[in-house]
């Protein structure tokens, strides 16, 4: 290969040649075509995957009507439909019987089929299976012409392309998928609701997702528990998709003898096993350091006390006949069961989340994420075409049997006669062509009449036959009629909705009530405190304002960075050097008797040092920096954060780091910027020059920097007054105040123009 061609190549079709990226774009693209059609998403019209649909046909065509080992079906699946491995497949067949996961099973499981805490199915060999009633809503119309078949992968058997499902089983039972490229997570529902609003949309295709939530107003998990997400969430979440739907677990309170009582948890959140809630209250009690600390943090162990203070003992009561049970005993009679329940709610997950994710294989083959009424208008439609596939053919059968009784019915009025013809030839095809030339039978009328014996032609019974004939012939004009008329067909179909809906519906399980979710708020008093950041990154909060920073102890080689006044009540925003920053509650500051704690125990800042903590108004203007020479504008409220994990504000190239923030004096087109350089050099503009970015990122250039010269500080001044960041605060520049400062600075600086400060910026007064 010469310099020309430095690409790899795959010789393909002869002498053409095909980049490998070519080639390994092709392949790819086949994968995840196959993944996302044949594997992980289910099809809007029976709700079911491909390796569902292949256990459902199998089992059915072996007429599982009673227990048989699941080994039989795995191997039955494998051998004709599925090539692929027994362990996904069996996995898919326990999925399908276990009532914890399936709102409606479409298989009765025998044997060790898992639990909700996670424990595993037993071995193929041992579990036995049969299909469940709900399963005829899937097979029953499956030989009555209302699906396509295809053959296998070997093309020795014919195999579905669907199920003819007579209800929407993708809403019904739900479904969990994650394809290349996409990802699906539906819900279960209740049957009667979907059945209801499905009715609907048939009659009504343009009806609106509010119409629809009347009649289906959300998910109905197979464990019950408590929906407590706002009706207009909801509302969004299903008109668009996707959302998030917020669950929390039901609970009774058990009174017991001399005023004790104890909280029993009955419904969890679906997807949450009791193993799971044991474990997250077993951490809150035992904490361990997170990765790469030493000791527990100030906040975990404030949690631990706390759960002592309130739970004595919880333990799992549940067992796989009884319903579940979850037994959560107070340390206190005198406390409150709302206040104990409350504390778990907050930090387990007896309250949680479903992610709702409505994406599907559409009727047109393709994935798309849909909302409620555009899934049950496609479900809808196919249902009306299965309803008249499986009408039509119905009516050849009719059509076909009226046939055959009407020859049936002429030769009974010619018996001897035909008797005598057939008994006169040599062969069956001699007497069909006799009968057709004789008495004008068609070629299967003729066929049929040969094809009796003698008895059943002698004991043709006329009266029997012509109210054969007149039933055949009322069912055919009734067929027509639901050919003929869109409006019957739909009648139809509504009507066998409804009758499914109570022959095969239940009552709700999960109570939908909207409600705040939980939260803990713990009683501050307000006190001033002084709060104190070292240059390696130690915090701590000493008690009053106006200390002398000089009886402030630090450890060797540390020293005072910043501090800070403010009250026990505050918010502080703490700025990291890479630009990262975080919120944190001045009362969970450390007290100032020691040499504090590190801030990173606080807040997940990791190796970054801390070079800001501030406190002011939301609304208050900031100058960000960083020591690259980018710079923006923001308001003190944009850095804000509601988590430990804090967020990215600052784009901060690699090498340099952030600069502490500068609050503005007067943020009108009046002030001046300074930017200050590690070799000596100012540069003032307006402003008004800088861009406001509340959701942080790069900024502007500030000021040119050469190689290896960095920026040291910014400034703000209205002429009169300066506010400087940046700068270390000695002793020979201590006498130097801001005012002095600024005419300095106004003396030797213009406006536009770099020059030459005369000293360096480290001997600046801050």
């Amino acid at each position: 290969m010469d310099d020309r061609t430095p690409d790899l190549f795959l010789q393909e079709n002869g002498d053409d040649a095909a980049p490998i990226e070519r080639h390994a774009s092709q392949a790819y693209l086949g994968y995840a075509v196959s993944t996302v059609k044949a594997r992980a998403l289910p099809e809007v019209a029976d709700g079911l995957k491909p390796v569902q649909r292949r256990i459902l046909y199998a089992m059915g065509e072996a007429n599982a009507t009673g227990f048989a080992k699941c080994a039989r079906y795995v191997g039955e699946v494998l051998g004709k439909y599925h090539p692929h491995g027994d362990s996904s497949t069996y996995e898919a067949l326990v999925h399908l019987a276990q009532p914890f996961s399936m709102r409606y099973p479409l298989i009765d499981g025998q044997g060790n089929f898992g639990s909700r805490d996670g424990d595993s199915a037993a071995a193929y060999r041992y579990t036995e299976a049969r299909l469940s009633r709900f399963a005829e809503l899937l097979l029953s119309e499956i030989n009555q012409g209302t699906v396509d078949f295809a053959k296998n992968y070997d093309g020795k058997f014919d195999e579905p392309q669907l199920l003819p499902a007579r209800l929407p089983f993708g809403l019904l039972n739900g479904s969990f998928g994650i394809p290349v490229g996409f990802s699906t997570r539906i819900p279960s529902h209740n049957l009667k609701e979907v059945a209801a609003a499905a009715a609907l949309v048939i009659r009504h295709p343009r009806t609106s997702v509010k119409e629809v939530l009347e009649l289906l107003p959300g998910p109905d998990f197979p464990g019950g528990g408590q929906i407590i997400s706002a009706r207009e969430e909801l509302r969004q979440a299903y008109e668009t998709g996707r959302g998030s739907i917020a669950m929390r677990a039901r609970w009774t309170t058990e009174a017991l003898a001399r005023g004790q009582w104890r909280i029993v948890i009955t419904e969890l959140p679906h997807g949450v096993s009791c193993r799971q809630v044991l474990e997250e209250i077993e951490a809150l009690v035992n904490p361990k350091p997170s990765t790469g600390r030493k000791e527990t943090s100030q906040e975990q162990r404030r949690l631990k006390q706390f759960m002592l203070e309130q739970v004595e003992t919880v333990r799992d009561e549940s067992d796989r006949k009884s319903k579940l049970r979850l037994v959560i005993e107070p340390r206190s009679s005198r406390q409150s069961p709302e206040e104990t329940m409350k504390t778990l709610l907050v930090h387990t997950s007896l309250e949680s989340r479903f992610a709702l994710n409505l994406t599907w294989l559409g009727l047109d083959g393709l994935p798309e994420t849909k909302d409620i009424v555009a899934i049950l208008r496609e479900w809808g439609e196919f249902r009306v075409k299965t309803v008249q596939r499986r009408t039509r053919h119905r009516l050849d059968k009719c059509e076909e049997r009226l046939h055959i009784v009407m020859g049936r019915l002429l030769a009974f009025v010619k018996i001897d006669e035909i008797i005598k013809l057939i008994r006169s030839c040599e062969d069956q095809g001699e007497a069909k062509t006799k009968l057709r030339e004789k008495f004008r039978f068609t070629e299967r009328q003729a066929e049929d009449i040969v094809n009796l014996r003698l008895g059943q032609l002698t004991r043709l019974d006329g009266v029997k036959l012509n109210e054969e004939r007149k039933s055949l012939e009322a069912e055919k004009k009734g067929l027509q009629q639901i050919l003929a008329d869109e409006k019957v067909l739909k009648k139809l179909v509504i009507a066998e909705l409804q009758q499914d809906a109570k022959t095969y519906g239940d009552e709700r399980r999960t109570l939908i009530k909207p409600d705040e979710r939980a939260t803990i708020e713990h009683t501050v008093l307000e006190e001033p405190i002084t709060v104190i950041l070292s240059k390696k990154g130690w915090v701590r909060g000493r008690s009053g304002h106006g200390l002398d920073m000089d009886t402030v102890n630090f450890k060797d080689g540390d020293g005072r960075l910043t501090e800070l006044e403010c009250k026990t009540t505050d918010t502080l925003t703490v700025l990291a050097s890479g630009g990262k920053c975080f919120s944190v509650d001045a009362a969970a500051l450390p007290s100032g008797r020691g040499d504090g704690a590190p801030m990173n125990t606080l807040v997940n800042s990791g190796p970054e040092e801390i070079v800001w903590i501030g406190l002011g108004d939301a609304a208050a203007p900031l100058l960000m920096a960083n020591t690259a020479g980018n710079g923006f504008l923001c308001k003190l409220g944009d850095l804000a954060t509601k988590t430990r994990q804090g967020k990215d504000f600052m784009s901060v190239p690699d090498g340099a780091k952030a600069l502490a923030p500068v609050f503005l004096l007067d943020a009108s087109s009046k002030s001046l910027a300074a930017a200050l350089s590690s070799d000596a050099r100012l540069l003032l503009f307006p402003l008004d020059e800088l861009p406001l970015r509340p959701n942080g990122g790069v900024g502007v250039q500030l000021m040119a920097l050469p190689d290896k010269v960095t920026l040291a500080g910014v400034a703000v001044t209205d002429g009169s007054s300066l506010t400087v960041s940046g700068f270390k605060r000695t002793r020979k520049t201590a006498a130097l105040n801001r005012k002095e400062l600024a005419e300095f600075l106004g003396k030797r600086a213009q406006r536009g123009r770099v020059c030459d400060i005369g000293f360096r910026p480290d001997r600046l007064g801050s």
